[in-house]
């Protein structure tokens, strides 16, 4: 059921968990929002995927990411969460980086204490930068936010570094420093989750459990039992797409045609539909000058 008023911060303190599924472009963003998602998700893995076809290590810039987060707040009416990264550089770089994004449209972000170069939540080899580091980050981006509604999370990937401990104890910084969230990733057990989310429980949650990732999956009713209010659907249409693409352009090599295709197509009437042809036609006609063939 979708609650199409409401700001992010409201549905971060709502009491029922919000689902925010990801995406990474217009398309995908307008098919989310006619399924009744509250909130949607940018991540940087599936930005990552979509604009340079390469891994989420720390290689998509700033700009590329906003570029893409206004193309998709510009198609939708609901308010999008995005991956920041780790800010795109230095504390002065994550103002820029939260002025730049809020407006872009977005609603909020989560910064991570990862060191450069920075790697998907659920890869190995992260590195993480001081604690007192990123509590500058989080100030520097708490100042530069214009409208006191814009959401700034604080993402910690310290369970992978300096275990499950560690990661509390930052997230207990963090919040002291301002942060409005705390989204400690890749957390590898229910009981680390569970613990998580029972010792952080005064502040609100957010989780991504991908499927492949290093994190146990679990229904929405167990994640919100365990004392989650965010839950991330960070890659799930971009693992979708790799699947379906491999299998529709390799039927296309093969055989030269979409015949053996027309069942995992779309029509041209549903593309049509998603794309709001019809208003586009309506708004076309109201602003038609009569005569439409140029002559005088």
């Amino acid at each position: 059921m979708s609650d199409s008023d409401a700001t992010l911060r409201d549905l971060f303190d709502r009491d029922d968990l919000l689902l925010a599924p990801g995406v990474a472009d217009a398309l995908e963003a307008t098919i989310a929002e006619r399924a009744n998602a509250d909130a949607l998700y940018v991540s940087g893995n599936a930005v990552a995927t979509a604009v340079h076809g390469g891994p989420d290590i720390g290689l998509t810039t700033m700009s590329e990411t906003v570029d893409r987060v206004r193309e998709i707040t510009g198609a939708i009416d609901r308010p999008v969460f995005c991956d920041a990264d780790a800010g795109y550089g230095n504390a002065l770089n994550v103002y820029r980086t939260v002025r730049e994004f809020e407006r872009a449209g977005a609603a909020g972000v989560h910064i991570e204490d990862q060191r450069a170069p920075k790697q998907c939540g659920h890869f190995d080899g992260k590195r993480l930068i001081a604690a007192d580091e990123m509590v500058g980050k989080l100030e520097a981006a708490i100042d530069a936010r214009e409208d006191d509604s814009f959401v700034v999370v604080a993402r910690t990937d310290a369970v992978a570094v300096g275990g499950l401990e560690a990661a509390i104890d930052r997230a207990r910084t963090y919040v002291e420093s301002g942060a409005d969230g705390i989204f400690v990733d890749a957390p590898e057990t229910e009981a680390q989750l569970a613990e998580i989310g029972d010792r952080l429980a005064d502040v609100p949650l957010v989780v991504n459990l991908p499927y492949g990732g290093k994190s146990p999956i679990f229904p929405a009713e167990r994640v919100a039992e365990m004392g989650y209010d965010v839950l991330l659907f960070a890659t799930t249409a971009q693992k979708a797409k790799l699947r379906l693409l491999e299998d529709v352009y390799s039927e296309l090599v093969e055989t030269g045609n979409e015949r053996g295709l027309v069942d995992r197509l779309g029509t041209w009437e549903d593309r049509d539909d998603v794309t709001d042809l019809e208003t586009w036609r309506e708004r076309e006609k109201q602003y038609a000058a009569e005569d439409t063939d140029g002559s005088e």
